[in-house]
């Protein structure tokens, strides 16, 4: 006799003559399995069969086999190859998203939704999973935060990027209940700015993080202007056109600001282009044309300058000018950074390395127009059009005058283990211009500030619980990574704050296959990989734990992938 659950049914809690319609929930069969002959840690991925191209995964912890959607709800990496803990965190091997087996839900950034949880049965010689075939199909749950927004608290957050979207959705899932009001602007809803460096992309609707209608739905309130002070005696945020909004509870979240180069040319000349907006690569975009062929000068080797050198080298010639010896030097050393120059030499990338830069210089056509980049040895760099990639600040303009808050010498917030701004009562920080106490190895609660996606959206989803469910419990701590395209892709874990002092390079680096595990005396403090998932996201549960291994295990042979996460 054939089993089917009941949807939205999770016990018979009913009073006598009570009546309910449930619909049964109906059962799939996984292809080639006929039994749950797994060991405790095993991860398998499974076909269902009915649904083409649907596949789930099964995972037995703790002596019972759980199922559940097979990809990361983030870029759908395979979680079949991530990294399972003796808790039933199960973290993806590409970017760092983490997610509870037992329930499905988010423990990590960036993955914006939860997964489905189905059960499972073996009978008739088979196994079966119960489940709605859209929640199979689409591979992903989403988060409950429907609400009819009530009472007198007010959240106002400021700013539009990765630390608002966390935020935002953290307070509905954590069944927070009063007003929410989004500040932001170009575009005033977050979207996943990883994607304008990475592929160029100028159209905001085709990555935004959520849709009108999802905020909407949430009672979350979005106006699109610029917020200029900040009242925190009377709980005001005051903004361009004239508004006065009041808080409650107040998050700043307004991210960064591309630094300029303060060199003739670069200010007045046309066709200089900073990168952090969608409005800024249609810009880039323009520039370049739809003949393509441009010649194109960019100015910095960081990762935002390679990462756009990568993208635009395909139809067009690029040049990266960089001051250190190789491309992301103080990041990533020398021999790493090599690494990454060959990778978009491959690509027709041109590299001036140990080059200082004197001044941007006029078109002979047009000299309202960018023609050449010029540096102090003499060389002259064609251009048609100019990309500075030489940093960002922290965007906390609107404070610097403000008599009620101290900025850091970089212009960021202090805050506090909970992200509150020190000396500011029901004012949160997060992202780029918060300086928070980082706990990671080599850290030692030393303020720092982490300019990561993945960081800002961490900071926001802890900021989100906390005022949702306050609690004298310090957030649980989490290890930064992050992940660059530059000819293959870069994984990295880990933050540096009290720098490194050696290099311990495993793989193929002539390849672009490689582990570099960066300490600091024995201790591993940062870790980056290219080609060989998933050892950053294994590291990064290591580091989180305690118990990643020293520079003297490394380099005796000891691999990270064959370390317990238990002993």
């Amino acid at each position: 006799m054939p089993e089917y659950r009941l949807k939205d049914v999770s016990s018979l809690n009913l009073k006598n003559e009570d009546k309910v319609e449930a619909e049964a929930m109906p059962e799939f069969r996984l292809k080639d399995m006929s039994s749950l002959d797994l060991k405790n840690g095993d991860k398998v991925e499974a076909e269902v069969e009915g649904i083409e191209g649907a596949k789930v995964l099964l995972v037995k912890l703790d002596d019972k086999v759980q199922a559940m959607n097979a990809k990361c709800t983030h870029y759908g990496a395979p979680l079949k190859n991530g990294i399972l803990t003796p808790e039933g965190r199960l973290t993806c091997p590409w970017h760092g998203a983490c997610f509870n087996v037992m329930n499905g839900e988010i423990e990590n950034a960036p993955a914006p939704d939860p997964l489905t949880k189905f059960d499972v049965l073996v009978k008739d010689g088979g196994v079966y999973i119960k489940g709605e075939e859209g929640s199979i199909k689409s591979g992903r749950r989403q988060p409950n935060v429907e609400c009819s927004a009530q009472g007198q608290d007010k959240v106002v957050i400021v700013g539009g990027g990765s630390g608002t979207f966390g935020a935002v959705q953290q307070l509905r899932v954590s069944g927070y209940k009063g007003s929410i009001t989004l500040i932001g602007h170009e575009p005033n809803l977050p979207i996943d700015r990883t994607k304008l460096s990475k592929a160029l992309i100028p159209d905001p609707d085709k990555i935004l993080l959520r849709t009108k209608e999802w905020y909407s739905k949430a009672s979350i309130e979005v106006i699109s202007d610029t917020v200029t002070a900040i009242d925190f005696s009377n709980r005001s945020v005051s903004t361009k056109s004239g508004s006065q909004i009041p808080y409650t509870k107040l998050i700043l979240a307004t991210g960064g600001t591309p630094r300029v180069l303060p060199l003739p040319g670069f200010k007045d000349l046309k066709n200089v282009f900073t990168l952090r907006t969608v409005n800024d690569v249609k810009d880039i975009l323009a520039a370049v044309g739809e003949k393509k062929g441009k010649k194109v000068a960019i100015v910095g080797s960081s990762f935002i300058g390679m990462e756009v050198g990568n993208c635009l080298s395909k139809e067009n010639t690029v040049t990266i000018i960089g001051m250190e010896k190789a491309p992301l030097e103080r990041v990533m050393g020398e021999e790493v950074g090599k690494v990454f120059q060959k990778q978009l030499e491959k690509n027709g990338v041109q590299f001036y390395m140990g080059a200082s830069v004197e001044s941007a210089t006029p078109s002979e056509k047009d000299k309202s127009v960018v023609g050449a980049v010029t540096l102090k040895d003499g060389a002259s760099i064609e251009a048609d059009l100019v990309i500075l990639g030489v940093g960002v600040a922290p965007a906390t303009e609107y404070l610097k005058d403000n008599d009620s808050i101290r900025l850091e010498k970089d212009g960021s917030l202090r805050v506090d283990e909970n992200f509150r701004v020190e000396g500011l009562e029901d004012v949160f920080a997060i992202g780029d211009i918060a300086t928070y106490p980082y706990h990671g190895p080599g850290g030692d609660g030393k303020p720092t500030r982490i300019e990561h996606w993945n960081v800002a959206q961490n900071h926001g989803r802890s900021v989100g619980h906390t005022i949702a469910k306050p609690t004298t419990d310090k957030p649980k701590h989490f290890i930064p990574v992050f992940w660059s395209a530059l000819g293959s892709q870069l994984r990295y874990c880990g933050a540096t704050p009290n720098g490194w002092d050696s290099l311990v390079l495993k793989g193929e680096p002539e390849n672009g296959k490689f582990a570099a595990y960066y300490a600091k005396g024995d201790t591993v403090v940062a870790v980056g990989t290219m080609m060989m998932d998933p050892i950053m996201s294994k590291c990064a549960e290591l580091m989180l734990r305690g118990k990643m291994p020293g520079r003297a295990e490394l380099e005796r042979g000891v691999n990270p992938l064959e370390v317990d996460l238990v002993g």
